[in-house]
């Protein structure tokens, strides 16, 4: 059309030339997110923010790398113009330097790619991943490190910090001798089953009625274990003279010797000689043993709580940290899907009028 100025938002002519508005904003320059969901309405107050987190959780939940907070343009550098004093912290499978700074990942790929299931399971098997994710735990545990000690040295300088934590760094930090047999040594380590690289005997035991653990970490605990089993000549034997000596002689030769031992005795019989010796020793037990033992008991490592959304009284595991003159007792049970919903909204600034809105539109 001739008279056409080009501008689509202020015509109201239904022209072969109209051209579809993009919706699409330019990327924020400090950010690295490829992909964007976006969350729109014309209307104020029906839950896009809110959509918005519950999305972001669930897409990391199942493995992808989400940024809101940056996508926004709330990075931390933006942050700490804004406020100095901030600690700002978060947890990635690998980090947020390096190529692989954008790839998902998930508990087993931080034990795969660290190493550790290399050296889990036994020699003549493939590898294995370590039952419970360690990886997410201990990650948690070392931003939760991180940031206190961030605090702290905000105490005394007044600025903030980045914390910056990968699962795949948290795995690699704790595999500790294994890596260190490579950097100074130059070897691979290997697959050995329940037995201890380093400390011999270390490692688990067949009795006539199950199995069991110890470890001698001494010459002194080894010679008094030698000495229960009637073998005091073992001590002196050039086989197991030091502890290194045991350990390259120590499938071959000396856990073989142990064993025709420990076979002819049950476990509780086991336990009772081992433990007389000062040695440490530990029954293998299965989960239900472990949570019905008097010591679990003593150490209130179940809690009772009662379960709406199961309508019962159930037992969780409890918190390893006593902390001595607290009540050691769960607070409150897990909550139902969207109970909190409104006490959390409130803390946000929603009104109950806005609350109820959201739940009269299907958001909650």
């Amino acid at each position: 059309m001739s008279s056409c100025s080009g501008n689509c938002s202020s015509c109201g002519s239904d022209c072969g030339e109209r051209k579809a508005e993009s919706l699409l904003a330019p990327a924020n320059p400090h950010s690295n997110v490829k992909k964007v969901i976006a969350v729109v309405s014309g209307k104020g107050g029906v839950g896009k923010s809110t959509v918005t987190s519950m999305l972001a959780v669930s897409m990391a939940r199942k493995g992808y790398k989400v940024g809101v907070l940056e996508r926004l343009g709330f990075s931390y550098d933006v942050m700490k113009e804004i406020n100095p004093r901030i600690i700002y912290g978060s947890i990635s499978g690998h980090g947020l330097t390096g190529d692989l700074a954008t790839r998902p990942a998930y508990d087993i790929v931080a034990q795969a790619m660290s190493g550790m299931m290399s050296v889990t399971g036994f020699q003549d098997g493939p590898p294995c991943k370590i039952g419970p994710s360690v990886g997410d735990n201990y990650s948690g545990a070392y931003l939760c490190m991180g940031i206190l000690m961030a605090l702290y040295e905000r105490e005394q300088t007044g600025v903030g910090r980045r914390i910056d934590v990968a699962m795949v760094d948290t795995l690699f930090s704790v595999m500790e001798n294994f890596v260190m047999e490579y950097t100074i040594d130059g070897k691979t380590p290997h697959r050995a089953g329940n037995q201890d690289p380093s400390i011999a005997p270390f490692d688990s035991f067949h009795a006539k009625d199950g199995d069991f653990v110890m470890g001698c970490g001494t010459n002194k605990m080894f010679a008094e274990l030698c000495g229960a089993m009637g073998r005091e000549d073992l001590p002196s034997d050039p086989r197991f003279v030091t502890n290194v000596a045991r350990c390259e002689n120590y499938l071959t030769d000396l856990k073989p010797i142990i064993e025709e031992w420990t076979t002819t005795k049950t476990v509780a019989e086991m336990e009772e000689i081992i433990t007389g010796l000062k040695i440490p020793f530990g029954q293998i037990l299965t989960i239900p043993e472990c949570a019905e033992h008097p010591q679990t008991k003593e150490r209130n490592m179940l809690w009772n709580v009662y379960q709406p959304g199961m309508d019962r009284e159930i037992r969780i595991p409890g918190t390893p940290v006593k902390i001595h003159g607290e009540e050691d007792v769960c607070q409150k049970a897990a909550p139902l899907l969207g109970e909190d919903n409104a006490a959390i909204l409130a803390t946000l600034g929603y009104s109950e009028e806005q609350v109820a809105e959201l739940k009269a539109n299907g958001v909650l």
